[in-house]
């Protein structure tokens, strides 16, 4: 017990300065509450993707590239900024002479169809009209030598013009058919279009709103956490204060257990003195008796033996310790009577009790703050309330989702009609394409029958129908071409002015970005049509950059610059919530009145023996007194050499004497000197024990009744500043969640709401609509019909003079071998056969 308590009071001491120091420095170590939580929180942001329209490659592409070289050459010039400009504007302000110059390939297209359409008709009338007075036409009158080369001539080069004819229609069909079938795809993937991008813009509201609304995940988060804040913190007291606590209840318990066995021991002292004095009383007339008997006895004249040794050792005979020299106790049990009046180890199991159910006592007294902090959680900030309606374009959004949608039901009847009339022009085209080809089919049966007939014509029995029927296929055709010029080259020239433009216009400048340039050039747009002003930006932005942005997949945040007109981060600043929620933090109160360390009647206990004076009792008077012998003499040596000396008397008087000496002096041991013996054994350890513990004792006493009472008086102190911490520590970490909220709510807004590749891929597919699958069919079909329009003049003369040839001839040359096949043939009169 001694050693435990020297060994417990330094490190009482010790723990209570550590304890101390770490308190008084505030540090704060938020270890205890665990790690905090990683929220997941569900992406607002829609995936959009609008498929991209790639016309497959085939084998028109070389024709759709010369159709592009030769648009390029009609039109040299570059994209009309300064025209287009007024005509966006100022519609009045145009001059003609501008758009004149600017289309000034046009224009000599245009002279040049009206020449065609001017002469063509004309000449054929007066063909016509030359054909029914019999001057122009009808057949070779006679035959010369260079006939047959002049025929063949014209038939070959009729041939080849068929054949251009014929490739040019046959292009004219599929072109005509491939811009029929593309309009189809073409004007529905226009709702489509439509509708990704009404998608695109109506969708931005509603991802702001369920950005907003996934507050509700630190909030509950929090507001769990809550439920465990009032346990949390109980268990951080506890934690932190129990290396001084459980010591100095230990000492405690030590204390009173040491209290109660010295008090043990000092009554044990005092009742075994009291005995040892009252034996003391009884037994020295007995051995005084003894002790005159024997020297009576051993100094008669008759004694045989040894009397003389057996005489000294009964000289001696005689109390040897005298314990009524030893000090009072009296004063220090009065001191101590009643003590302990406390159950100690009682007390240090309650206090330890009561320590261990800090955690669920502060539960109880912070449930009503936990409540109130509850309902300020519950609360969302302004900020991110009025994230989605503050949000730059918020109502522009809903009006554009608006007018898209209303674009997109009112666009459907003209896109019929669109399709309408493209299924009229579709008709109309072949038709025309189907002139040509009967043109083509009269040449080639004209051809056909020519020859026919010009191979027949050496025999003048065969009939030449052949020939007349050759000839008359080959008038049909001309015919049917002065017929049909002029709805060809009105079919021609009105499809090459809008596909011609179209094409050097807007996809020619759409592809260099020659149109982004002029959208981007302020000033020539209208107000109207800006878009900054449209969405109420603050800053202007490039429609090109904003394209290029939008393709790479870049958000509306990035494209549109709202970091300028919009001030996310202060939507986002929760300081003020954060400050409701500290100032409720610290209204946090736990009482650790109910931890009392030692009771009353422990105090009354420990203040007694503080006060009794059991280390100034001298304890060495005690030890002088148990060290000597209850008797010097040893009683039963002396009986047993008395009754040797019996024995060897002569006198059995003296003889009988002696043995009756021996035994009462036995008798006299075994009643008196043993049991006064133990009573000098027990309190010897009484003694003893006392001894090595008062010293101490007074010492450890004082130490505990001071650190009682400091920890006593410092506890709500230090409960108080521990509380602080874990508040701020619990702060800090329900901040954390609302912190990952923050940042998470941030890369949202900036990098993936509203993901705008829908808008470049809106233009990129109204790019493959309008110039690859609809201007690219459309002008290689007036491109190949305008061919086939203008091969047509040298199909006219080559079938009118290569008609003449398969007539039959009137007057023709008669001879025994013919000029044309005999060189070096000299010529002689003939008789004509008509």
């Amino acid at each position: 017990m001694r050693h435990a308590l020297a060994l417990l009071a330094p490190l009482l001491g010790l723990g209570l300065g550590l304890a101390l120091s770490r308190l008084a420095a505030g540090a704060t170590d938020c270890k205890f509450l665990g790690p905090a939580e990683h929220l997941i929180f569900t992406p607002a942001a829609r995936a959009r993707w609008l498929a991209p329209r790639v016309r497959a490659p085939g084998l028109l592409d070389s024709l759709y590239g010369t159709v592009r070289r030769f648009l390029s050459v009609v039109q040299l010039n570059p994209f009309p900024s300064e025209l287009v400009k007024a005509l966006l504007n100022e519609l009045a302000s145009v001059k003609v002479n501008e758009v004149v110059r600017y289309q000034a390939g046009y224009v000599v297209c245009a002279v040049i169809a009206g020449l065609y359409l001017l002469l063509v008709p004309t000449a054929g009338l007066c063909f016509c009209c030359c054909r029914c007075r019999r001057r122009c036409g009808g057949r070779v009158k006679t035959e010369h030598k260079a006939l047959a080369c002049e025929r063949t001539a014209l038939m070959v080069f009729l041939l080849l013009t068929t054949l251009l004819l014929l490739i040019g229609v046959v292009c004219a069909f599929v072109t005509n058919q491939r811009t029929h079938e593309q309009m189809g795809p073409s004007i529905e993937a226009m709702p489509e279009t439509l509708l990704s991008l009404w998608g695109l813009v109506s969708d931005v509201p509603q991802e702001l709103q369920a950005v907003a609304q996934q507050f509700s995940l630190p909030q509950e988060q929090v507001s769990e956490e809550l439920d465990g804040v009032g346990v949390s913190i109980g268990s951080a007291i506890h934690t932190q204060l129990r290396s001084s606590v459980y010591p100095l209840l230990a000492a405690v318990g030590s204390l009173g257990q040491a209290l109660q066995v010295s008090v043990h021991h000092l009554q044990t002292l005092n009742a075994t003195v009291v005995e040892l004095q009252a034996g003391q009383q009884d037994l020295e007339p007995a051995i005084r008796e003894h002790r005159d008997r024997l020297l009576e006895l051993l100094q008669e004249a008759g004694c045989r033996g040894d009397c003389a040794g057996a005489l000294s050792q009964a000289r001696t005979l005689e109390l040897g310790a005298d314990f009524s020299q030893v000090p009072s106790v009296d004063h220090v049990l009065h001191q101590l009577k009643g003590v302990p009046e406390a159950n100690f180890s009682s007390m240090v199991q309650e206090e330890n009790n009561t320590f261990n159910a800090l955690p669920a006592l502060a539960a109880v007294q912070t449930s009503s703050v936990v409540q109130e902090l509850k309902k300020a959680v519950a609360q969302q900030p302004e900020g991110v309330r009025t994230l989605a309606e503050a949000f730059p374009g918020w109502e522009a959004a809903s009006r554009w989702a608006q007018a898209l949608q209303e674009v997109e039901e009112s666009s459907r009847p003209y896109l019929q009609e669109v399709q309408r009339y493209e299924t009229y022009r579709w008709i109309v085209g072949c038709v025309l394409c189907s002139v040509v080809l009967l043109v083509v089919l009269c040449n080639l049966l004209g051809l056909n029958l020519g020859i026919w007939g010009l191979s027949a014509r050496e025999d003048p029995s065969h009939p030449e129908a052949k020939g007349e029927a050759g000839a008359r296929f080959l008038m049909a055709g001309v015919g049917l071409s002065f017929l049909f010029a002029a709805p060809l080259i009105l079919l021609v020239f009105a499809t090459f002015l809008v596909g011609g433009n179209v094409q050097t216009l807007v996809c020619r400048s759409w592809e260099n970005g020659e149109l982004f340039e002029f959208a981007d050039t302020p000033g020539n747009l209208p107000p109207s049509m800006n878009l900054s002003q449209l969405l109420g930006l603050r800053k202007n932005i490039s429609i090109h950059q904003a394209y290029q942005q939008c393709k790479e997949g870049a958000a509306l945040w990035t494209v549109l610059q709202l970091n300028d007109s919009y001030d996310l981060e202060e939507h986002l600043d929760i300081s003020q919530y954060t400050n409701k929620l500290r100032q409720e933090l610290q209204s946090l109160k736990v009482d650790t009145q109910s931890l009392d360390l030692l009771s009353s009647a422990a105090r009354r206990d420990l203040e007694a023996l503080q006060s009794s004076g059991l280390q100034r009792i001298h304890y060495p008077d005690f030890l002088v007194q148990i060290q000597r012998p209850v008797v010097k003499t040893s009683m039963e040596q002396l009986a047993q050499e008395l009754q040797g000396l019996a024995q060897a008397q002569d006198n059995s008087v003296l003889g009988q004497r002696l043995q009756e000496e021996a035994h009462g002096l036995r008798n006299l041991h075994r009643e008196k000197v043993v049991p006064q013996q133990s009573l000098v054994a027990k309190l010897n350890l009484s003694v003893r024990a006392l001894e090595s513990s008062a010293p101490n004792l007074q010492l450890e006493t004082s130490d505990v009744l001071a650190n009682v009472s400091y920890l006593k008086g410092e506890l709500p102190a230090w409960a108080t500043r521990i509380l602080r911490n874990v508040s701020e520590c619990f702060l800090a970490r329900e901040m954390g969640y609302f912190s990952q909220y923050v940042a998470w709510v941030r890369e949202e807004v900036t990098q993936r709401i509203a993901t705008c590749q829908p808008l470049s891929g809106a233009l990129d597919n109204s790019r493959v609509i309008l110039c690859d699958m609809t201007a690219d069919p459309w002008n290689a079909f007036w491109f190949c019909l305008a061919w086939c329009t203008f091969f047509l003049i040298p199909s006219i003369i080559f079938a009118v003079k290569t008609s003449k040839y398969f007539r039959p001839i009137r007057k023709r040359l008669s001879s025994t071998s013919s000029e044309e096949t005999q060189l070096f043939h000299i010529p002689r009169v003939t008789s004509l056969k008509l």
